[in-house]
C-alpha cells in the first residue's frame, strides 16, 4: 500500500514540475510578443495556458484522490496540501503571462507600453524569467536556502514596479492614454507574479520543514511583518 502512494505521489510531484516549466516558458514567450509584438506567439501563450489550467486540475484531482485513499498523516499530508496550493499559485502566474500577451496581442502592431519605460520592462521580463526558471528548480529540489533567497530577491521586482507607478504621475510622458494605462497593467502584472512565486517558495519551505513562514516572520529571512 505505501509502495502505490509513493507511486502516486511522484506522478503528482512530475506533474507539479511540468507546471511551473510551462509557466516558465509561458513567461518567456509572454515577453517575446510584449518586446517584439509577434502575434503570432503572443497567441501561442494563450493558447497555452490552458495546458496549464488543465495541469492544475489534474494535479488537484490527483490530490483529492490520495486525501480520499490514502487518509496521510504527518509529513504526507503536509505534502500533499501544500501541492494543491502551489499548483492553484502556479496557474495564476500562468494567467499573468496570458494577460501580458493579451495585452501585447491588442495593440499590435503598436507596442503597448510607453517607449521610455522599455528598459524598465525588459528589467522586469529578466527578472521574471530568472524567478519562474528557479521556481522550477525549488519545485524539484525543495532546496529551503534558495527558497528563502527567491524571497528576499523580490524586493527587485517591487521596486521597479514602484518606479512604474511614480513614473506615471508625471505629467511630461509622451504617450496616449492608453499606452499609460497597458504600462501600469504591465508592471502589476510583473509584479503580481514576483508575489505569487514568493507564496510558492513559502508554501516550499511549509512542506518540506513545517514551519510556515508567514507565522512567525522574525525566524525566517525577508518575510515582513504583515507576512509580505
Amino acid at each position: 500500500m505505501r509502495a502505490i502512494f509513493n507511486e502516486e505521489l511522484q506522478q503528482v510531484a512530475d506533474d507539479l514540475i511540468a507546471m511551473a516549466s510551462a509557466v516558465h516558458i509561458a513567461v518567456d514567450r509572454a515577453g517575446q510578443a510584449l518586446f517584439s509584438q509577434d502575434i503570432e506567439t503572443a497567441q501561442d501563450v494563450i493558447d497555452g495556458d490552458k495546458a496549464i489550467d488543465a495541469l492544475e486540475h489534474k494535479i488537484n484531482d490527483q490530490c483529492v484522490t490520495l486525501l480520499a485513499k490514502q487518509s496521510p498523516v504527518a509529513t504526507d499530508l503536509r505534502i500533499v496540501v501544500s501541492t494543491m496550493s502551489i499548483a492553484s499559485l502556479l496557474e495564476r502566474m500562468g494567467d499573468l503571462a496570458r494577460h501580458i500577451a493579451e495585452t501585447s496581442r491588442s495593440t499590435y502592431p503598436d507596442s503597448p507600453f510607453v517607449p521610455r519605460i522599455a528598459d524598465t520592462f525588459t528589467r522586469m521580463q529578466s527578472f521574471a524569467l530568472t524567478t519562474t526558471q528557479t521556481l522550477t528548480n525549488l519545485v524539484k529540489s525543495h532546496d529551503e536556502d534558495a527558497a528563502q533567497q527567491l524571497i528576499i530577491n523580490d524586493d527587485v521586482m517591487d521596486k521597479l514596479f514602484e518606479s512604474v507607478v511614480s513614473s506615471a504621475r508625471n505629467d511630461d510622458w509622451d504617450a496616449t492614454t492608453e499606452q499609460i494605462i497597458n504600462t501600469v497593467l504591465l508592471s502589476r502584472y510583473y509584479e503580481r507574479m514576483g508575489d505569487h512565486a514568493v507564496s510558492v517558495a513559502r508554501r516550499l519551505v511549509y512542506m518540506v520543514s513545517g514551519f510556515d513562514p508567514t507565522k512567525d516572520p522574525s525566524r525566517f529571512i525577508g518575510v515582513d511583518g504583515d507576512g509580505d
